[in-house]
């Protein structure tokens, strides 16, 4: 069983070095726009790590199971940072970069890896079974956001329940997530078995789990220091608190996996690129948002429901359709991504005055 290397060492040298700088900004006071720089830096590289600790105790299981501590334990900076932003009474925030971690998934991503794909590979072919599954996942989250948020603009009977029927969607959507946690075990157990996916560098067991221990203590200190730096520079930069939570902090909170999404397209390995960019946005609808109702009520700070502003919920469902559309066929190209790109682009514009 191999140690870690050296490049690796390097990797998490200079993620823990960025750690320590937004540490500094955060005791000395610096400004900002400079705090929330090395915060957002500082998340970007404890994601990495995060990433590479999971695959490596990936090793040790099968695939499926890989799988699902990657969607667990990749998302700690994410859920992190909501959390404490619930705790600062940033409900706005958190609505939009939750949605804004979707859009930016879907559309923004996706697009990049079908522009660079198809610009290096012509057509994109992929099996279309798996994207299939998930556009269904994500139009029931999608509903689960959109129903409540109706029922509050007619003023239904329902909305004078909000807190209540946010709790009903959030169990929905864990329990759902849940059977498809169970198939998706069942076929990874026929597919491939756990020594295949061993690679011949892996770190002991120990090792990656100790490693991704103190990764989580970590993205819970930056995610404070951030969300703390995170409104300072809203206001230090003008922008509104949708803008910001729909692009800013859904960008930041999404650099590892918008990265590796768009270098498998890249590499011809578009099965791949679409799966990974589709699962993390997945994991965002129907694993965070449920988990972050249910949180809301023992974090403290403001309630976390399911009415969102509308036109979020527009444009939430807008993009899950045009996706599903798109991939529905098994095939992409350099227009398909043009036009998802060109759909994040009018959307961001519209909540660029708020």
């Amino acid at each position: 069983m191999a140690a870690i290397d050296r490049q690796e060492m390097i990797v998490m040298g200079a993620s823990a070095a960025l750690v320590g700088v937004a540490g500094a900004t955060h005791v000395l006071h610096a400004g900002a726009i400079v705090s929330f720089l090395a915060c957002a830096l500082a998340l970007a590289g404890v994601a990495h790590v995060i990433g590479e600790a999971t695959d490596q105790v990936g090793n040790h299981l099968s695939p499926s199971t890989t799988g699902l501590i990657q969607s667990a334990v990749g998302s700690l900076p994410e859920l992190f940072v909501c959390i404490f932003s619930l705790q600062a009474g940033l409900v706005t925030v958190v609505q939009a970069s939750l949605i804004g971690s979707i859009l930016a998934n879907v559309l923004l991503v996706l697009g990049l890896a079908f522009v660079v794909g198809g610009w290096r590979h012509g057509v994109l072919e992929f099996n279309a079974r798996t994207p299939r599954m998930i556009a269904s996942l994500l139009l029931l989250a999608v509903s689960a956001l959109v129903l409540p948020t109706l029922a509050n603009e007619l003023h239904l009977a329902a909305a004078s329940h909000e807190q209540e029927l946010a709790v009903v969607c959030a169990v929905v959507l864990l329990l759902v997530f849940a059977i498809m946690t169970k198939s998706m075990l069942e076929q990874g157990q026929r597919a491939v078995p756990a020594e295949a996916h061993a690679r011949a560098h892996a770190w002991p067991l120990s090792t990656a789990i100790a490693v991704l221990l103190v990764c989580a203590g970590g993205a819970a200190l930056v995610s404070d220091w951030f969300v703390e730096a995170l409104e300072p520079a809203i206001d230090t930069l003008g922008l509104s608190q949708t803008f910001a939570g729909l692009v800013v902090v859904a960008i930041a909170g999404n650099a590892i996996e918008n990265v590796v999404g768009v270098r498998l397209a890249a590499a011809g390995k578009s099965e791949l690129a679409v799966s990974v960019v589709l699962t993390s946005a997945l994991q965002v609808a129907v694993v965070i948002v449920p988990v972050l109702v249910l949180a809301s009520f023992t974090v403290g700070g403001a309630a976390f429901t399911l009415a969102v502003p509308p036109i979020l919920a527009v444009a939430l469902f807008f993009s899950v359709l045009v996706v599903t559309v798109v991939t529905v066929d098994g095939q992409a190209d350099m227009v398909d991504g043009a036009a998802l790109i060109g759909l994040y682009a009018i959307i961001a514009a519209i909540f660029w005055w708020g």
